[in-house]
């Protein structure tokens, strides 16, 4: 098995280049009908985007209003020290599940990605538990992000038609996401450059003012950790306290702290997949420790936990972001406008990823499947039509803060998707672990794959222990004395529900199996996938030779065949 492995999509049928053809001969054809293309293949994406778009996903495509707002909620509840240790604990433990899906995405990188590996390597019904627990997952979380525009908004007035922004959003994200999926990518990169700038300028307003770089000249430095101290009491006093402050804060990390994922699904139209996914995964664990870590340090460093306004914190509001809350107590006047624009583009940024991977989950479902037929069909330009269709009807649910107070929506879809985050990178490690016993019963060895994923199967154990404990213990609140709310019961556990009924409703019905080791298919799409790589003559680009041929040159576009269509 060699370690140029590069997982090209399905190389096209003969029956998929005659249509093509014939659509070429007969553009003039306006019918929806002869537009829609299915053909045996089960992978009919597109590969079209390169090294430097797959790269700015992999750094910024999963950052928005957590990293920057909802943030503030770990804090208030557990101080800057619990906070800081939380997030260090989860970016480790989510950089467990980045080292074992990085090895089978980058091996087998289709569409549909550890969905439909999960079906294939592990069983049948996990893979169908999966995909529609990740459907529901990136699908509600669309809502999520525009109602969290709305409530950045506020920040400048309070009388914008909450309407007029949900339906402007939608309208973006489906024009965005209908046309070639390299218009998808254009849009990331510029959007992911945007929140990497946002992060910039928040880290260096938090070195200079903590120097004294302020209107009001105070070199506060760490003042807060000491006063009123690193580890903040929730809901009970003295040590329990204290603990339950650092649960808190760790659960706000496993909202915040994500990645892998967004990545794994942008297999199946990655050119050069190999190369240029197994770089990207490189960068997740480094990008952890820069954005997600560094930024629970400066919030515990820019504002006290016991500030009053951080209770906006988890409601998504602007007035509740640690950053803009401190800008404004030091007295600076025109930082906070800057931040608030650069915020909203990176929520907007947010929302667009999520449409993209719920359209991808969909299509994945149907390619294997489990779920109708028609959501494989798709246009010319390889964009799943049906599956846009149906991932479009979620974001309507934000209008539902027309009718409800917009912070109560936020809160209520943050917390029913944040079970699902768990329920995936418990599924990548689990199907990781089969991966890894099938490669061993027959003989494969992993060192020649295009990603070596070091500490294994180890890690992928400690990671499948604790995101099952994660997802069983972060709503125990509910569960104690004087706490037990039926709403807040199924905010916390209806994805575990309903992952518990999609995998042994499936299972019951399909009479499924575990697939043995030795039988588990681990050729698959790989002849096609390596016979995408070699039909590549030209070596592949690295990231900044893309950024100055961008700015500076014109670079040769390729298909998906890795022909030049010109």
């Amino acid at each position: 098995m060699a370690a140029a492995h590069d997982k090209p999509e399905q190389a096209p049928s003969p029956t998929r280049q005659t249509i093509m053809k014939d659509e070429k001969n007969d553009a003039s054809s306006g019918d929806l009908h002869d537009t829609l293309v299915e053909v045996s293949s089960e992978n009919q994406l597109y590969r079209h985007l390169g090294n430097r778009q797959i790269q700015l996903i992999a750094i910024g495509g999963s950052i928005g209003t957590a990293l920057f707002v909802s943030i503030g909620g770990g804090l208030a509840k557990g101080g800057p020290g619990s906070l800081f240790i939380g997030y260090a604990i989860f970016a480790i433990m989510v950089g467990f599940v980045n080292n074992s899906i990085a090895e089978m995405v980058t091996y087998m990188p289709v569409s549909g990605s550890f969905i439909r590996m999960a079906g294939k390597w592990v069983d049948e019904s996990l893979g169908f538990m999966a995909g529609w627990n990740f459907f529901l997952y990136e699908a509600c979380l669309i809502p999520f992000e525009i109602s969290a525009i709305n409530l950045v908004l506020q920040f400048w007035r309070d009388d914008i038609p909450a309407a007029a922004i949900c339906i402007a959003c939608i309208v973006l994200y489906a024009i965005i996401n209908i046309l070639a999926v390299q218009y998808f990518g254009e849009a990331e990169f510029w959007l992911s450059t945007g929140k990497i700038l946002l992060i910039c300028i928040l880290y260096m307003f938090t070195l200079v003012t903590m120097c004294g770089g302020n209107p009001q000249h105070d070199a506060y430095g760490f003042r807060y950790w000491s006063d009123p101290g690193s580890f903040a009491e929730y809901i009970h006093e003295g040590a329990l306290g204290r603990f339950e402050g650092f649960l808190g804060a760790l659960f706000n990390a496993g909202f915040t702290v994500v990645g892998p994922e967004y990545l794994a699904m942008v297999a199946g139209e990655a050119e050069r997949p190999r190369t240029y996914l197994k770089n990207g995964f490189k960068t997740v664990y480094w990008r952890f420790g820069v954005f997600f870590i560094g930024g629970a340090l400066c919030v515990g460093i820019v504002l006290p936990w016991n500030n009053s306004t951080l209770q906006n914190a988890d409601t998504g509001s602007a007035n509740g972001s640690p950053y803009v809350i401190a800008m404004q107590n030091l007295g600076i006047g025109v930082l906070p406008h800057i931040v608030n624009a650069l915020m909203i583009t990176s929520i907007f940024s947010a929302g667009n990823a999520y449409t993209y991977c719920a359209m991808r989950s969909l299509y994945g479902l149907a390619c294997d499947g489990q779920a109708p037929r028609i959501f494989k069909k798709t246009l010319k330009n390889g964009i799943p039509v049906y599956a846009f269709a149906l991932t479009m009807v979620f974001p309507f649910l934000s209008f539902l803060q027309v009718s409800n107070n917009t912070a109560q929506v936020v809160t209520w879809l943050a917390t029913l998707t944040q079970g699902s985050q768990m329920i995936n990178y418990l599924v990548m490690c689990l199907t990781y672990i089969f991966f890894y016993n099938a490669t061993k019963a027959q003989g494969i060895d992993r060192r020649t794959l295009p990603y070596y994923g070091y500490f294994q199967p180890y890690s992928a154990y400690i990671g499948l222990v604790w995101m099952v404990i994660i997802e069983g213990i972060f709503g125990y609140t509910v569960f104690m004395p004087g706490r037990w709310n039926v709403g807040d019961f199924f905010a916390f556990y209806t994805m575990a529900i309903v992952a518990f009924c999609t995998y042994f409703g499936w299972k019951i019905y399909r009479r499924t199996k575990f697939v043995p080791a030795a039988q588990t298919d681990l050729v698959w799409e790989k002849p096609a996938i390596d016979a995408y790589e070699a039909s590549h003559i030209e070596p592949p680009t690295r990231f900044r030779d893309e950024l100055k041929a961008m700015f500076f040159g014109k670079r040769r576009r390729e298909n998906y065949m890795g022909e030049d269509p010109n």
